[in-house]
């Protein structure tokens, strides 16, 4: 099978997998390229209500496919780029579930992502300095948000690997998994995703990573979407919510 993304949607939740294994899922121009408008499909589809990122088999990651980058560095830089903003900028909460290596792009991706649960074995690296390279300014912003800006010089300046434990440590992770244990920790806790209220997600990831002046959107998404009294009622009622609001363009449901 050739290097691609593969995707399915089940239970509200969408699972992306890397599939590279012939190369640790090392990541090709054409899968970069096709990052973001699978995720524009995504945000669309009033199915999805979560998405995990995973690669296939017992590795993540082991970031770019140098043999498919051949070009100028500032082309295949902009390709890792434009991908990693479109899975930060992704309006449903994203979940990455890494095993084996997550390294340079590997890295770059989970840390777009909202969420990153590890197995045990995991290792991390962020690995520019190997290559000469100029870390992206957006990468680096990121990793330092999540880290603090002395983990984020320690791994940029060396590019050494760490292990799960320390990426726990760090911040790098929010947990660490047995490995067999990590598969049904993500299924648990995406169900957990998909039963609350998507508008209380979207509005806080917004918040979360920084964008300002949207206060009246989400006062007014708020005001039209029934949540707040379904939550209210449910809550008073003693039974789960049905939360019916969905990101914008996502079907009927949506608030506005």
């Amino acid at each position: 099978m050739e290097p691609q993304l593969l995707h399915s949607v089940g239970d509200g939740i969408a699972t992306v997998v890397i599939h590279h294994p012939a190369k640790r899922n090392a990541m090709t121009a054409g899968m970069w390229r096709a990052l973001p408008p699978l995720l524009d499909g995504l945000a669309a589809d009033p199915a999805v209500r979560a998405v995990v990122l995973t690669g296939e088999g017992d590795t993540f990651c082991a970031g770019a496919d140098i043999s498919t980058l051949r070009g100028s560095s500032d082309e295949a830089q902009g390709l890792a780029v434009r991908a990693e903003d479109a899975l930060a900028a992704f309006p449903k909460p994203t979940l990455a579930a890494v095993r084996g290596y997550c390294v340079g792009g590997g890295s770059q991706l989970a840390a777009a992502c909202d969420l990153r649960f590890a197995e045990a074995g995991a290792l991390f690296g962020v690995t520019p300095a190997k290559l000469g390279i100029v870390y992206p300014a957006s990468a680096t912003r990121r990793l330092v948000s999540l880290v603090g800006p002395a983990t984020a010089k320690y791994l940029l300046f060396s590019g050494e690997l760490i292990d799960a434990e320390r990426a726990l440590r760090t911040g790098l992770v929010d947990e660490v998994l047995a490995g067999d244990e990590l598969d049904k920790r993500v299924a648990e806790f995406t169900r957990v995703l998909t039963a609350r209220s998507l508008l209380t997600q979207a509005a806080a990831k917004e918040f979360a990573n920084g964008r300002t002046g949207r206060d009246t959107h989400w006062a007014e998404q708020a005001r039209g979407s029934g949540d707040t009294a379904e939550g209210v009622a449910a809550f008073l009622e003693r039974r789960p919510p049905r939360f019916t609001w969905t990101t914008p363009g996502s079907g009927p449901a949506s608030g506005g």
